[in-house]
């Protein structure tokens, strides 16, 4: 199963695409601490998951954080996350990229590129408004193409 239909069950599932009410039903404890420069990371010890959030981060890069890491939760469950910084948020490794496409997933969900669409947001307000680098909307595909160069 590819990464968007994953985003789709989850999202049909739980009935929500809001990261920190996913990570709630899911049994996730989010933590929000100082972290300097590190936006956040997933660690697991025993059987508990845990999203570790910079309270220092302005809300919306923390709900893009939260989308990231529980990329990780999903789809590297058994991996301790590297540590999000900003200049690694572009990263070239595979777990990092599956992770940055699982959060454009879940926040700009197809019905924003459907004409005709009654979302009362424009695609440019929902990018600031969920933290989303506009680097990373490479990574979203609608009907099978990409939607930015």
């Amino acid at each position: 199963m590819d990464i968007k239909e994953t985003v789709e069950r989850l999202i049909k599932k739980y009935g929500t695409s809001d990261p920190f009410k996913l990570a709630d039903l899911l049994g996730v404890v989010v933590i929000f601490e100082p972290l300097g420069s590190i936006y956040g990371y997933y660690s697991r010890s025993h059987r508990t998951k845990v999203i570790h959030i910079n309270e220092n981060l302005p809300c919306e890069k923390q709900y893009y954080t939260c989308a990231h890491e529980l990329g990780h939760v999903i789809q590297h469950p058994e991996a301790n996350s590297a540590f999000l910084k900003k200049h690694t948020l572009f990263s070239n490794e595979k777990i990092e990229i599956e992770a940055n496409t699982f959060a454009i997933e879940l926040l700009l969900p197809d019905e924003l590129f459907v004409e005709g669409s009654e979302l009362t947001f424009s695609f440019g307000e929902t990018i600031q408004e969920k933290g989303i680098p506009t680097e990373l909307l490479v990574l979203k595909c609608f009907d099978g193409k990409k939607i930015y160069p």
